[in-house]
């Protein structure tokens, strides 16, 4: 009996161990929050916390949007790892620290994270924000006021010139200045440039301070964006300010008079608070003279210095023969905007549409070559010369127009043989004579007619190949007309192919990101999704901000959702200049396909709206 009973008693046991064991192990994956009730200005953490099984193989954690809440810092990462009975468990967490941006109710959505094939969600999350005060927020903010952080970190924007011509070049710089010490800084906003046509410098691809002096004192200075502008308007322009969320490294201040915190702000403990701070920079006006009145006919807008040259691949060829006529610009000046002139050519030259490459170098000063391949076929034989190409240019620094001319090019042109073209052929006497003797008279009498008595009747196959071609002209017809209306319409044009040029944007910054380059993938993925919103919106490329194009895609009712989806992405791509190394092919390659279904669902949620 007492043996019986102990087996039971084993038994009881081991199925305990074993169910504990597969519990012990089970995976979970949940969301907290330190407190659910905030005011405005307070600062409050979510925790993400995965438990159980090897967390390494975790992958794809995917944050909530957070609406209602700026992110001062995260995601920030801790683990824990133990080893059972030869099995690994452990738990990884990823928390952020938030403060809201306005009072009311507010819901935290569902992260999501991918572990052994399957993906785990968490829980959502409700937080009241209620009233605040400034005083609350000093108090946030380890008893600095926005004023005394303002004095310790701030941006400052520098052009090199304030006063410039039409199409000259202008170059903001933006830069960092701080005592104290922060973290990865945040775009909340990036600035305006309307009435420029803006090109980025670099990009910048880390953070690198150095000492720097500004208005007498001694701060860390780095240099956190250079953007090259060339103005298409005259009169006043103005550059609005940069704005950035800094999340400032602060020393707490004595709170008051008790003796534990008295003892705690010693300076042996360090005590240190992470505080949100909103740094804008200065605005920037530029004036913007004309161009003087005295402009040669061959000038088409071109502001720089530049150097013309134009090459001819032969010069000795036959009827219908293909030639190549390049043309290049190169030199220092918006490279992209330059108006190549066209070649006049002699008759009987057929021209077709040439084949332009921009090969642009963004340095401190936008350099580089224009190439432009002009395909010429000539059709008569003789001898043909291709006048001189002109080219104009205003030159700021001279503050005079600049006429560059290449050289004419001679072409010797003979007949082709087999040509058909039998104006352009000579024939001799002897040939002329056998063509005579191939004539044969036609009979006109000697014979007799007799009618046929038979009725024959047209055939189906008649009227078919009657109609058929009278439809098929008058498609040709109107598929030409809307042809030429959607080309004589430059935004219609656009707007129909804007999703098929963002694939094509796509698989360029597709191809960095196969190539391990990162920054270079957000910038062409940066390039990708802004240069859709500007086809599809009709936004003019030196009028485009994200802003506006935010406040156009609102106007025509797109949901929200996929608007704060696209706002992300753009920040993210500007972000990752400011801390490129924490960025891996992973995320990269999330933020790939996100980019990719957002533009998908753009194009398919406006053209729908359209159509209503």
């Amino acid at each position: 009996m007492r043996m019986n009973n102990f087996r039971k008693i084993f038994l009881i046991i081991a199925v305990s161990t074993v169910f504990l064991s597969s519990s012990a192990y089970a995976q979970k994956f949940s969301a907290t929050v330190d407190k659910t009730t905030v005011g405005q200005y307070d600062q409050f953490q979510v925790y993400f916390t995965f438990d159980g099984g090897d967390v390494n193989g975790l992958s794809n954690f995917r944050p909530p949007s957070f609406g209602g809440f700026r992110i001062l810092s995260g995601p920030n990462q801790s683990s824990s790892m133990q080893i059972i009975n030869g099995k690994v468990s452990g738990s990884i967490t990823y928390s952020y620290i938030l403060q809201p941006t306005n009072i009311g109710g507010y819901s935290i959505g569902s992260a999501s994270v991918e572990y052994g094939g399957k993906s785990y969600n968490t829980n959502t999350l409700n937080v009241k924000v209620e009233k605040g005060t400034p005083q609350q927020q000093k108090e946030n903010n380890g008893g600095y006021s926005q004023q005394e952080l303002a004095k310790n970190v701030f941006i400052v924007a520098e052009a090199n010139k304030t006063r410039a011509a039409l199409g000259e070049q202008i170059t903001v710089t933006y830069k960092l200045y701080t005592k104290l010490n922060i973290a990865s800084p945040q775009i909340t906003k990036l600035p305006s440039y309307e009435g420029f046509w803006a090109e980025d410098l670099g990009p910048i691809q880390n953070i690198n301070f150095q000492i720097g002096m500004y208005k007498g004192e001694r701060y860390r200075m780095a240099v956190i964006k250079q953007v090259a502008l060339f103005p298409s308007k005259t009169g006043t322009l103005s550059v609005t300010p940069f704005e950035l969320n800094i999340p400032v490294i602060v020393k707490k201040k004595k709170t008051g008079n008790d003796v534990f915190d008295e003892f705690f702000n010693d300076s042996f403990f360090g005590r240190t608070q992470t505080v949100n701070f909103d740094a804008k920079s200065n605005t920037i006006k530029v004036e913007v003279e004309p161009l003087p009145a005295n402009a040669p006919s061959s000038f088409a807008g071109a502001v720089g210095n530049f150097t013309l040259k134009a090459d001819l691949d032969k010069t000795n060829v036959v009827t219908n023969e293909s030639l190549t006529l390049r043309l290049t610009i190169g030199g220092n000046g918006n490279i992209k905007l330059l108006k190549v002139p066209e070649p006049q050519l002699p008759a009987g030259f057929d021209k077709y549409e040439p084949k332009i490459i921009d090969n642009v170098n963004r340095s401190s000063v936008i350099s580089g070559q224009k190439i432009v391949d002009y395909l010429i076929v000539p059709r008569s034989p003789g001898q043909k010369e291709i006048p001189p190409v002109e080219f104009t240019y205003y030159n700021p620094s001279s503050k005079k127009y600049v006429t560059l001319k290449t050289q004419s090019f001679k072409i010797n042109v003979r007949q082709g043989v087999g040509d058909n073209n039998v104006a352009s052929q000579n024939f001799s006497k002897e040939d002329v004579k056998l063509l005579s003797e191939d004539i044969r008279y036609i009979k006109t009498s000697d014979f007799k007619l007799e009618p046929r008595h038979e009725i024959s009747l047209i055939k189906p196959w008649f009227w078919i190949s009657v109609v058929v071609p009278f439809l098929g002209l008058f498609g040709a017809v109107s598929f030409k007309k809307r042809q030429d209306k959607l080309y004589g319409n430059v935004q219609l044009l656009k707007y129909q192919k804007a999703e098929k040029a963002a694939r094509k944007r796509l698989k360029l910054s597709k191809l960095a990101l196969d190539g391990g380059k990162i920054s270079e993938f957000y910038s062409e993925l940066s390039f990708a999704l802004f240069g859709y919103l500007e086809d599809k919106l009709a936004i003019q490329k030196s009028e485009f901000t994200l802003e506006g194009a935010v406040n156009e895609l609102t106007f025509k009712n797109v949901n929200q959702d996929l608007i704060d989806r696209v706002k992300r992405i753009a920040e993210k791509c500007e972000y990752v200049r400011f801390a490129p190394q924490g960025e891996t092919s992973a995320s990269a390659q999330e933020i790939y396909d996100e980019a990719v279904k957002v533009i998908v669902e753009l194009d398919s949620s406006i053209d729908t709206r359209k159509k209503r």
